[in-house]
């Protein structure tokens, strides 16, 4: 198949573009949000290719694309706007959610949850997570799960630093959904490396905090996805403050890596780090206690990394989220 989708989703797409089809990319000058093209700091493979709106329309035209994954509500109007195409009902289309919803968490209706058998439009809801699928309204809009798929990034865990790490983008615009607050409770005693977008604005606080806070300033890195992975592996172990969010991919990244995880006991969380991968608790004090455990006994530590990386491989695994998309896809296209 030919697959229409916006680069959105960095990790995500990088999954998602290891399958067997053609997928298309829109480029625009600059490379804004809606026309990011191909990833520069990720290895996608040949298969992807970029396209401006007017070759996109070219690509139509001639019957070659067979089937849209839109990701954001204005992706359906940027299609037709640009194509002349209505998802699902010219072109087969999908949504697929990333996140949780935004608003009340039990009543949100999601935004094209009426754009199927209400419509007379054919565009199912994916989601990532059996949580949002759960806390979604999502109306008249047939719905399926396909959760994620982590490409391999090798048993490279050595937790030779005695401190944790995190990977949150944004971090103060974010601050209580990125569980920012969390995180500065737990760096006023443990030394921590922040990594991801805009974590520059994070240091002034870490830095009115006290001595251990402060050096935690001294590391906030946003590094290339690349070299991402390797400098996870060198710390004790891998927190993850969020309070409300999908089921992060950094935090199934880290777990492949063999990082044991401290998070809160929110969203997908439980299903995603099992008692044996690390230690979930909404109480920031008990995560500081088994925090410097960890960091008095690495033994202890890799022994939770070990069992974390062995559940992502099971219940994550690239070849069946690849396998489950086909088959959908497949079915959108030939129903």
């Amino acid at each position: 198949m030919r697959i229409l989708l916006w680069h959105v989703h960095g990790s995500w797409t990088t999954a998602f573009v290891q399958g067997e089809h053609e997928y298309l990319v829109p480029v625009l000058p600059g490379r804004p949000a809606d026309g990011r093209g191909r990833a520069r700091t990720w290895d996608w493979p040949a298969s992807v290719h970029e396209l401006g709106p007017s070759a996109l329309r070219r690509a139509f035209d001639a019957g070659g694309v067979d089937v849209v994954v839109l990701q954001r509500p204005h992706e359906a109007q940027l299609l037709e706007q640009w194509t002349g195409r209505r998802a699902g009902v010219d072109v087969p289309a999908v949504y697929l959610e990333h996140n949780a919803p935004t608003g009340h968490a039990a009543g949100t209706r999601h935004p094209v949850a009426d754009e199927d058998a209400c419509t007379g439009r054919h565009v199912p809801i994916v989601h990532v997570t059996w949580f949002n699928a759960l806390m979604w309204d999502t109306g008249c809009a047939r719905t399926t799960v396909i959760e994620h798929g982590i490409p391999d990034p090798g048993p490279r865990y050595t937790g030779e630093r005695d401190r944790l790490a995190v990977v949150v983008n944004e971090p103060v615009r974010r601050w209580r959904v990125a569980g920012t607050d969390v995180l500065l409770r737990v760096a006023r005693e443990i030394p921590v490396e922040v990594y991801g977008m805009g974590t520059s604005r994070l240091a002034e606080h870490l830095a009115s905090m006290g001595p251990v806070a402060a050096r935690s300033a001294e590391r906030l890195h946003d590094v290339p996805q690349d070299r991402l992975h390797d400098r996870l592996a060198g710390a004790r172990a891998y927190l993850h403050p969020f309070r409300w969010t999908s089921l992060g991919l950094s935090l199934l990244e880290a777990m492949a890596l063999g990082l044991p995880v401290l998070a809160l006991p929110v969203t997908e969380a439980y299903a995603a780090v099992p008692p044996e991968a690390g230690v979930l608790s909404a109480d920031p004090d008990q995560l500081v206690a088994v925090a410097r455990r960890w960091l008095a006994d690495p033994a202890e530590a890799a022994s939770y990394g070990k069992a974390a990386r062995e559940h992502v491989l099971a219940n994550y695994p690239l070849d069946r989220f690849l396998d489950r998309w086909t088959s959908l896809l497949t079915q959108e296209v030939t129903s």
